[in-house]
């Protein structure tokens, strides 16, 4: 794309900051990039010549995270194409980074599968629906975003053996929705588009099947009742912590939850003091105040998710009193898999990242996240544990029901570009037909069909023993 259009399309410049040009005038330089950018040229997915041996990406993704874990890791990802291709990020922004490219930049997830939505609560304690994984979370063309999660979709058809078909339309259907989500967000007030939240107690779907919306929202009602009863501290508290012995304990249930020590943990002597004081000077002051009220007691990590494995996250303990426990989740925050494409992060420390993107693409962020640097160099947020999370089982799903999550998710996805991009732009190159649909639903089920190559690629590399993966029992 010609720099001078470049740099009047890109989202969060000064000249957008400093100079005011109406929606039709940015509308309009969505579509000149039309001419050097095609919305067909966005469809499909041809291997290139030159692309990288996807072991050696992910070989390269492992380095740093603790060894023993990586075989979990791999064992997670060996279970099925669909969730080999969750934990491979790395892989897909390799991909993206040799597609065309508009040049129209958000506030990008950078890990936008099926997965990584779902449901939690608001300070408010509503429940509402959003991108809940923000680890990968880098300013990066919307596109790759939307992609990833097209394509996600398209994996999830086949791994539910739902007919090619049906899955095709379903991808299609997404992208319909996020471009129809971002035509609503263009026409909106700003601070309107900044207040929109999907709230998962009132969920409507405007051009969904009005039962299987019906069903929807009674499933959601169930599960968040059920929920509200796993987030209390009466259940949470006894099934997490110990009381055996002077101090209460969290239970270590090797090898996915245990006590780090030596290497691992050159805070553990100080009690973690300097990662939590900074920790908490990264808490906006009225959050400290109710931080202070409660103190540390354990720490221990926690193996959680499919592409996290072998990073150190870990579950901490603190008691405001006997019955009054806070469990913080600490995670890890490496660099961004879209960091060698899309430009290295203005924050020095990958928590912080991953906090900035959290705050400007979910509707609301949990209260106690914020973020430290550990005594072994390794960077880290750090959010409430299951504050009343809801996430999808994809083996549950038939077509209908893919279709109703896939739209949700899309909607979700749009709402979250809308606040850090510049949505009459985006609505200018994709405009109002299903050219741009078609492009990216094409790119999905191509992309698919390379997922799968790759997943054999991956499973003959373990049975060869070029990885080693461990089978959880």
């Amino acid at each position: 794309m010609d720099k001078a259009v470049s740099r009047k399309v890109i989202s969060a410049t000064a000249e957008h900051i400093d100079t005011y040009r109406t929606p039709d005038e940015r509308s309009s330089d969505g579509r000149i990039i039309r001419d050097s950018v095609p919305r067909s040229s966005q469809a499909g997915w041809e291997t290139p010549a030159n692309r990288r041996n996807i072991i050696e990406i992910l070989n390269e993704s492992s380095e740093g995270r603790l060894p023993h874990l990586i075989p979990i890791r791999y064992g997670r990802m060996a279970a099925s194409p669909f969730a080999f291709y969750r934990g491979a990020a790395a892989i897909m922004a390799a991909d993206l980074a040799e597609t065309p490219t508009s040049g129209i930049r958000v506030q990008a997830c950078g890990d936008a599968h099926l997965m990584n939505f779902g449901g939690f609560a608001t300070p408010e304690r509503n429940v509402i629906f959003d991108i809940n994984d923000l680890d990968e979370t880098l300013p990066a063309p919307f596109e790759w975003d939307l992609k990833r999660l097209a394509a996600s979709v398209a994996i999830a058809g086949q791994h539910l053996e739902l007919p090619s078909s049906d899955t095709a339309r379903i991808a299609v259907d997404l992208v319909r929705e996020y471009r129809e989500r971002m035509h609503d967000y263009a026409s909106m007030r700003v601070l309107d588009v900044w207040y929109d939240r999907i709230d998962l107690q009132k969920y409507q779907d405007r051009t969904g099947d009005p039962e299987i919306v019906e069903a929807a929202r009674k499933r959601f009602a169930q599960r968040i009742e059920t929920e509200r009863q796993k987030t209390i501290p009466d259940h949470l508290y006894p099934k997490l912590v110990s009381e055996e012995g002077e101090h209460p304990r969290i239970k270590d249930e090797p090898p996915l939850m245990f006590h780090p020590a030596g290497e691992f943990a050159p805070g553990l002597a100080s009690g973690y003091s300097e990662a939590i004081a900074s920790y908490r000077q990264s808490l906006p002051e009225h959050v400290r105040s109710l931080f202070d009220r409660f103190h540390f007691v354990d720490l221990a990590m926690k193996v959680v998710g499919v592409g996290s494995v072998g990073t150190m996250c870990g579950v901490g303990l603190f008691m405001a009193s006997d019955n009054d426990p806070l469990f913080l989740q600490v995670k890890e925050a490496r660099a961004s898999v879209l960091e060698p494409y899309a430009g290295k992060s203005l924050h020095a420390n990958h928590g912080e990242r991953v906090v900035a993107g959290q705050r400007i693409m979910q509707s609301a962020s949990d209260v106690f996240l914020g973020w430290t640097r550990g005594k072994n160099g390794r960077d880290f947020y750090i959010r409430q544990l299951r504050d009343m999370k809801l996430s999808v089982v994809i083996e549950d799903l038939d077509t209908g029901a893919l279709r109703q999550y896939a739209r949700m998710c899309a909607h979700a996805l749009a709402r979250a570009h809308a606040r850090s991009g510049d949505a009459a732009t985006m609505v200018g190159y994709m405009g109002s037909g299903q050219t741009f649909d078609d492009a990216i639903g094409e790119f999905a089920m191509e992309y698919r069909a390379q997922n799968r190559l790759d997943y054999r690629a991956f499973i003959q590399s373990i049975r060869e023993g070029r990885i080693q993966a461990a089978r959880e029992q």
